[in-house]
């Protein structure tokens, strides 16, 4: 089993004379993934490159970049609305000689915007190894590798004077989730901005807003709480899907039909972002007589002047899509309101009905860190172990590849 992390694997191996598939494979599969899944990556590609037929190591392989490289970068680079908008408010908003600080690199294609729009040069940064490693790759296809540094590691990490030569004129940005919050786009920025920007720098985005609308669906309720199956009674298990995380395909499907207009809920100005905590108790009015089966949020985001972006009931893209179930479905006509309460933190929202059914009781173990669904908001760790899943290579074993929160 190879520990050694100062020396090339590859290399060892040939030379020792064992060049063979199925060495590779195996010492991949007792590989360290302390560096995100690099080195393993590397002996996966090299056991392939002697037996492009080799099972277990497209097996792995697959399974390695599902673990490690979430499956959303690949619908949202192919989101030509999204790319179009981002495009156009880069070359608004950075100038000939610009520094530009690219929060959160993926495939490069932000930085690569942002070189193409003048900037001097840019530095862009991704924590994920093995994301970093094939941006680079992108980036020097382009052409780029001269105006564009890939700082493998997270924003927080950044030092002026060791990664960055100064502070960023413009500051950009994809990070956002359905809801906006979910990818701790507060956190990061307000650091960002604070830290490793210019005074007055430019942001792209620069604004973002939570839109809440009352709306029918039918097919929403039979997905997320169908009432029966083989004539059995289901309802007692629906107090387990509050939320409704509706993916793209599942948005087409379900045909939400709106009840009346959207109402804001909060509004983040990402050029000078807030974590404090915020709550907001708004009366969603209804239009359109109708059953209202959930309260449907939704963002809009301003890049640049003029140049915006949203998830909404019209909207198309690679987001997904957030509805608040309500408990007990409700019969609306126009001029009657539903009164809702509305809280975010620094990376979650939450939404509740006034007068609806109390919540079911939970036990008080569920606080403890051990049972909490989501992680609490924390200052981002160095690369080590723990960041990553545990990868367990072992055949047949199912693997969840990490998740942008619906988006």
């Amino acid at each position: 089993m190879l520990k050694t992390q100062s020396l090339n694997p590859v290399s060892l191996v040939t030379h020792a004379g064992r060049a063979d598939a199925g060495t590779f494979v195996q010492l991949a599969k007792t590989a360290s993934l302390a560096d995100g899944g690099v080195q393993t990556s590397q002996l996966l590609a090299e056991a392939l490159r002697l037996d492009p037929h080799h099972h277990e190591a497209q097996v792995l392989q697959e399974r390695l970049h599902q673990t490690f490289v979430p499956r959303w970068h690949f619908p949202m680079l192919a989101d030509q609305a999204r790319n179009r908008a981002y495009a156009e408010a880069i070359a608004m908003k950075v100038k000939p000689g610009d520094i530009v600080l690219d929060i959160g690199c993926g495939a490069g294609l932000t930085a690569m915007l942002a070189a193409r729009a003048g900037a001097k040069h840019v530095y862009t940064c991704e924590q994920q190894p093995l994301i970093a490693q094939a941006a680079r790759r992108v980036i020097a296809d382009n052409g780029l590798s001269d105006r564009i540094t890939v700082l493998s590691k997270w924003s927080h990490e950044i030092v002026i004077g060791v990664d960055m030569p100064e502070q960023a004129d413009v500051v950009v940005s994809e990070i956002v989730d359905a809801v906006l919050l979910g990818e701790g786009a507060l956190d990061t920025l307000s650091h960002a901005m604070s830290a490793l920007a210019k005074p007055g720098a430019r942001a792209i985005p620069e604004t973002g807003t939570l839109v809440a609308q009352l709306v029918e669906s039918e097919a929403l309720l039979q997905q997320w709480r169908p009432q029966a199956a083989e004539g059995f009674d289901l309802s007692a298990f629906h107090h387990l899907a509050r939320v409704a995380q509706i993916t793209p395909g599942d948005f087409k499907a379900c045909g939400l039909r709106p009840l009346g207009p959207g109402t804001d809920l909060f509004q983040f100005d990402f050029t000078r972002p807030d974590v404090t905590p915020a709550r907001s108790s708004q009366r969603l009015s209804c239009s359109h007589s109708g059953v209202v089966h959930a309260v449907f949020v939704s963002f809009e985001m301003q890049l640049a002047p003029g140049i915006g972006l949203t998830n909404g009931l019209y909207s198309d893209g690679h987001w997904g899509r957030t509805a608040f179930l309500l408990d007990v479905s409700r019969r609306l006509s126009p001029g009657d309101c539903l009164q809702v309460t509305a809280q975010h933190d620094a990376a979650a929202l939450s939404v509740s009905v006034h007068d609806a059914e109390p919540a079911a009781d939970r036990a008080e173990v569920w606080l403890q860190p051990a049972w909490r669904l989501e992680a609490e908001p924390s200052e981002p760790k160095p690369l080590a172990a723990v960041d990553y899943p545990v990868w367990t290579p072992t055949p047949g074993a199912p693997v969840e590849a990490p998740v942008r929160a619906y988006s």
